[in-house]
């Protein structure tokens, strides 16, 4: 494949992960990641690419949702600390580990969040209910995100709107403590392994960046259950089929 024609793909990748993200709190890690892990790149490198490529998009979209008034600052700052923390130990780790043995593992948990995303679809995630730790649930979202290069929107937004948490405000603000947590992780991991892959980046980051605004007017209108069903059945074929064939070179 030509460089010209990746980075074509890369933008439209970086499109339609925005929109869906930005209209519903989650996904564009997930689906930028499920792609460019198939790809067979290494997941440290991939979820790098993905976060760095997440500072602008994230940037944007959080703009985009305060500007529409969708953020809610107490917990917005109960979020992004703590998520902050998580992300940063949970890019040193992957750092520190070779992508061949991760790789089955990260599909593993990718698999995970795709069925988190369908149970949410059908209604089926979590009894509501007062959720009283909030800061805990921002730590583990930022470490799993930084971990599978995509999980801080299907944790975060998830539970919020599992637990009762107003659409509107829990999207938004979600996707606003998303910027502070994924600009941690990105400094975590230039400064671990410097910035690679910038096509990618770039054409995530352009795709991405156009998508932003859209999404946040979206967010009012969108009908999100066949937006989800559609994402966790492709993040699901995905996972499956990766780590199908990972256990056929393992039993070969």
């Amino acid at each position: 494949m030509e460089l010209g024609s990746e980075f074509f793909w890369f933008v439209l990748i970086g499109f339609g992960a925005q929109l869906v993200d930005g209209a519903l709190g989650m996904a564009y890690g997930l689906i930028s990641s499920s792609i460019l892990l198939s790809l067979g790149l290494p997941p440290a490198q991939v979820s790098a690419s993905v976060h760095a490529a997440e500072v602008f998009t994230t940037g944007a979209s959080g703009a985009s949702h305060l500007a529409m008034r969708n953020v809610e600052k107490r917990l917005f700052l109960r979020l992004a600390i703590p998520g902050m923390v998580g992300g940063v130990i949970g890019a040193y780790i992957l750092t520190q580990l070779p992508g061949d043995k991760i790789r089955p593992f990260v599909f593993l948990y990718i698999l995970v969040l795709g069925i988190l995303i369908l149970l949410r679809a059908f209604g089926k995630l979590i009894p509501k209910g007062k959720i009283n730790r909030i800061p805990a649930l921002g730590f583990f979202a930022g470490m799993m995100d930084a971990t599978g290069g995509g999980g801080w929107g299907p944790i975060a937004t998830s539970t919020l709107l599992a637990r009762g948490g107003q659409a509107r405000t829990t999207i938004g603000t979600v996707n606003a403590a998303e910027f502070l947590v994924t600009l941690a992780i990105s400094i975590t991991f230039f400064l671990s392994m410097g910035l690679q892959h910038l096509n990618i980046v770039l054409g995530l980051l352009a795709g991405g960046m156009v998508a932003a605004p859209v999404a946040a007017v979206l967010v009012k209108y969108v009908k999100e259950r066949w937006v989800l069903i559609a994402v966790g059945l492709l993040v699901l074929t995905i996972s499956l089929y990766q780590i199908g064939m990972s256990l056929f070179h393992i039993l070969k």
